[in-house]
């Protein structure tokens, strides 16, 4: 691991890389960063908010916590599944997706991923221009534009800030979330709480829906953060590790968004912020929780645009047949990302507990079929065997337009109509299942299993082993300085 480290330490504060693949030599890092990163990344004011939803519409604490624990190792395995893939590709997980759907094909599930990404990063930046608005005294549209500021910089700076402070979010968030479960113990009599259970299906697979969406939805851009590791890191442990991280941090946040909740008498939604930091007291020591939610949210903040700049630059790769982004236009998409989500953060800061709920529960009608069209594929059908050059070029193995992938997701987004129940649309068996949605379990079965059976008979040739680009191909040398620098991007 030393190696490891020298190598990290040779690379530029600003991450040269972009969605093209990472050579051997590039590589670096520890499994333990992928623990803290998704730790940090998930101890935060969002996750709280997530849990307390299983509270605030309906459910009781006991069972509330029982379902959420559920969600989260459904959803989390599914995400660390992804997560895995990013060492023995070294690239984006958005790329990966040309294999299933074609060079141009996978811009369908990319577009949809970029819209979760603005939906995340908008309802993350509310949030947060609530913490900031209260430490230094100004409105929250002043908050949010100040949080937007910074998450601009830290996206431009890439993967290796990224990481660094998702190390140090995971520490700051581990001492904030100690002292406000002290706190919440010592004003809540949170056994009272436990004995209150009233079970019923709808509320209990609420809870379930919510932990295992917020799970799922890192499906799309969880190895664009593992994607630096060496190549003979184990794929186990780059599953745990990632895993782990995610599932012990979204619970733990949940956990305490559930107490806060039900403990709130109604006073929590539209206020969630406010209601979380009175937990801890006045003074200087809410000063500080309102700058651990600020920092808490720049982890995650930080990872939804990075991955929205992720998939734009993929969709476009895609069509102009290769996989360079120069760091102007690397700039130029991140302002772009972030001035969008922050407008919608501007315009919806009002209606936010609403919005927040319905949307993260129809997303997943769009990326269940993506996950497990991709995972079957990957583990089943090709068995990590990707011809990674050919995912440039339009005319090569994966050609343009992938049918057999595009039907089958098709098909798994259209038979989960019938079991949706969202503000936004609700299907024709809801009601009769009890008002219980379970399209995303329809979403993750059926189109895995279709498109097993379907690609065992009309899957396009696999190669007969792994091939990656050459060190030449993939620009790999080491980076020298300035005019070199410059001249090798233009």
């Amino acid at each position: 691991m030393a190696v490891d480290t020298d190598r990290a330490g040779n690379k530029p504060l600003i991450e040269r890389r972009s969605i093209d693949y990472i050579p051997e030599v590039e590589r670096h890092g520890r499994l333990f960063s992928q623990f803290t990163l998704w730790m940090g990344a998930n101890l935060q004011i969002t996750a709280i908010v997530t849990g307390a939803l299983a509270v605030v519409l309906g459910g009781d604490v006991f069972w509330s916590l029982i379902g959420l624990l559920i969600g989260q190792l459904l959803g989390g395995g599914v995400m660390a599944l992804h997560a895995a893939q990013g060492p023995k590709l070294g690239l984006p997980q958005m790329i990966s997706s040309r294999v299933q759907f074609g060079v141009y094909g996978a811009a369908i599930p990319i577009v949809l991923v970029c819209l979760m990404y603005l939906g995340f990063t908008a309802t993350g930046t509310v949030l947060s221009g609530q913490a900031l608005g209260q430490l230094f005294g100004v409105s929250d549209s002043v908050g949010i534009l100040i949080f937007a500021s910074v998450i601009v910089l830290v996206t431009v700076l890439g993967y290796r800030v990224i990481h660094w402070i998702g190390r140090v979010a995971s520490v700051i968030g581990v001492i904030a979330f100690v002292f406000l479960f002290w706190r919440l113990m010592n004003q809540t009599d949170v056994g009272a709480l436990l004995q209150i259970r009233h079970f019923s299906w709808s509320s209990f697979l609420l809870a379930v829906s919510l932990a295992a969406s917020w799970q799922i939805a890192f499906g799309p851009y969880v190895a664009d953060y593992s994607r630096y590791l060496p190549s003979s890191t184990s794929s186990v442990k780059t599953f745990f590790a990632a895993g782990a991280g995610s599932v012990i941090g979204a619970q733990v946040a949940m956990i305490l968004g559930v107490f806060a909740a039900a403990s709130a008498n109604g006073q929590f939604a539209g206020h969630e912020v406010a209601y979380i930091v009175g937990l801890g007291g006045t003074g200087a020591t809410a000063a500080l929780l309102y700058f651990s939610i600020a920092f808490g949210k720049v982890t995650i903040s930080t990872l939804n645009s990075y991955g929205s700049f992720m998939c734009i630059a993929t969709i476009i790769s895609g069509f102009r047949g290769h996989l360079k982004v120069s760091r102007m236009q690397r700039l130029v998409f991140v302002l772009f990302i972030v001035g969008a989500a922050t407008l919608i953060a501007l315009l919806g800061q009002h209606s936010f507990l609403g919005a927040f709920k319905s949307f993260i529960l129809f997303l997943l009608a769009f990326f269940t079929p993506w996950s497990a069209i991709n995972l079957v594929d990957y583990y089943c059908i090709t068995r990590e065997r990707y011809d990674v050059p050919a995912l440039a070029d339009p005319n090569g193995r994966y050609g343009r337009w992938n049918i057999l992938g595009i039907s089958v997701y098709v098909f798994g987004v259209l038979v989960q109509l019938p079991f949706i129940s969202t503000k936004f649309y609700t299907g024709p068996l809801v009601a009769a299942l009890g008002d219980v949605d379970i399209s995303w379990i329809i979403g993750l079965v059926v189109p895995a299993a279709v498109y097993y059976v379907c690609a065992k008979k009309w899957h396009s040739a696999v190669p007969d082993h792994l091939m990656l680009p050459t060190e030449q191909d993939s620009d790999a040398q080491p980076e020298k300085s300035g005019a070199s620098r410059v001249a090798a991007q233009a």
